[in-house]
């Protein structure tokens, strides 16, 4: 493919941006190209190729690029405006939905960002319990704020150290990080700092190194493990959420959480994270409680109309069962393509995610880690150049959306047998 207009704007963006780019994860070497336009299930750069995306926004697409009813919806809202700085009945409106979809939400806080709704979860939890530590998993990816930004430690009873310069030391000392899948790793932290432990916050499933899948049974014996002993269940659904079902993976596994975050679908494409929990926990958030937490876009009219356009649409379009037989079927064919040839690499995923790994299938983040990144990123490079978008990193998961059509689904497990082999 030609590019050479998205290799000049590189130029001119490492000028005025650190690194050229707005997010590290754009940072495809040796330069990204540059988006004009996207409907569907295609992307078009300003050099006119276009691409199947799998990106999807990194999860937020689930129905598809510019899909009509989110559109006519916020252009509907924006003709009364769209900052107001005070309440609406559309916020109360999709609070009440979301509540009624959500086993482990009776109350949200509307925030703009993941990354918010994860801070302030965790900042609600410890109010809750007047405790200061959590566990998180590693590998597992909850935003960019300080407490979350930590190191894989050497074992359960690590305390976190900074995986960011300009995180001081002081910030991730109440942070405890073990293995995803092991109950053990998480018996021992909770036994050791049972006294202080406030709570578990992970993915259901991870999502920015794979996905990668519970074990069967894991995710049971993790509720069970921290309702016996007090601890703030954080189910991070900011991905999985409205993904893998209606109700997230609570609903698809099963496991009624504490607390849960939400974002990326919800909003159709519109910024928006979401705080929910239990009662109790949640009127301990101001103004109702001491655990402050506010924002000048919480509750933004278009978030909230395109998330009431979502829910809606997501009702009466049948999507998941759709894009969730599209994974099956994807899957499949992958997993047929890579026995075939006799390869080494594993297809993982769930519902509409979807991933092959250049390695053996990895049940955490440490297995995850010993694929072959080199090889991934000159398959990312075939791929690319035959019009297939990837996420550009083998720890990242592959998303399908309600727009990617049979023939799509077709020419990508072509490509994908052509530069497997």
């Amino acid at each position: 493919m030609k590019t050479e207009n998205s290799r000049k704007l590189f130029e001119a963006a490492k000028k005025v941006l650190p690194g050229g780019v707005s997010s590290p994860v754009r940072a495809i070497k040796p330069y990204p190209f540059y988006t004009k336009r996207a409907n569907g299930s295609k992307i078009t750069d300003i050099d006119g190729n276009d691409y199947i995306d799998y990106v999807m926004g990194y999860g937020p697409l689930l129905l598809g690029h510019n899909y009509p009813a989110i559109k006519e919806a916020v252009i509907k809202q924006l003709a009364d405006g769209w900052l107001y700085g005070t309440p609406t009945e559309l916020e109360v409106s999709l609070a009440k939905e979301i509540i009624k979809l959500y086993a482990g939400i009776d109350m949200v806080r509307f925030v703009s960002t993941g990354t918010e709704a994860t801070m302030g979860a965790l900042r609600a939890a410890r109010g809750f319990t007047q405790k200061n530590k959590f566990i998180k998993i590693e590998g597992g990816f909850h935003g960019a704020h300080d407490a979350v930004l930590v190191k894989a430690g050497s074992g359960a009873t690590t305390l976190g150290t900074p995986d960011s310069l300009g995180v001081p030391k002081d910030f991730t000392k109440n942070t405890l990080q073990i293995p995803y899948n092991d109950i053990e790793a998480m018996t021992e932290a909770i036994e050791v700092y049972k006294d202080d432990v406030a709570a578990v916050i992970m993915e259901p499933v991870l999502g920015n190194i794979g996905p990668i899948l519970p074990k069967d049974g894991y995710l049971k014996e993790v509720r069970a493990l921290t309702k016996e002993n007090d601890v703030v269940l954080i189910f991070d659904e900011v991905i999985t959420g409205f993904r893998l079902a209606m109700g997230g993976a609570q609903e698809y596994y099963g496991i009624k959480p504490d607390m849960t975050t939400l974002g990326k679908i919800l909003g159709g494409g519109f910024q928006i994270g979401v705080i929910g929990g239990k009662r109790e926990i949640m009127e301990k958030i101001s103004p109702a409680g001491p655990v402050y937490q506010a924002g000048t876009f919480n509750g933004s009219p278009v978030s909230m109309t395109a998330g009431l356009a979502m829910i809606n649409t997501l009702k009466k379009e049948n999507v998941h069962d759709r894009v969730n037989d599209a994974g099956d079927s994807l899957r499949a064919g992958l997993s047929d393509i890579i026995t075939d040839l006799g390869s080494d690499c594993s297809v993982s995923g769930v519902g509409s995610m979807f991933k092959v790994f250049f390695g053996s299938m990895p049940y955490n983040y440490r297995e995850a880690l010993k694929c072959d990144t080199d090889k991934f990123n000159a398959f990312f490079k075939k791929m690319l150049n035959d019009g297939i978008f990837l996420p550009p990193s083998q720890f990242e998961t592959n998303f399908l959306s309600l727009a990617h059509s049979k023939d799509d689904i077709e020419r990508t497990m072509e490509t994908y047998q052509r530069n497997l082999k």
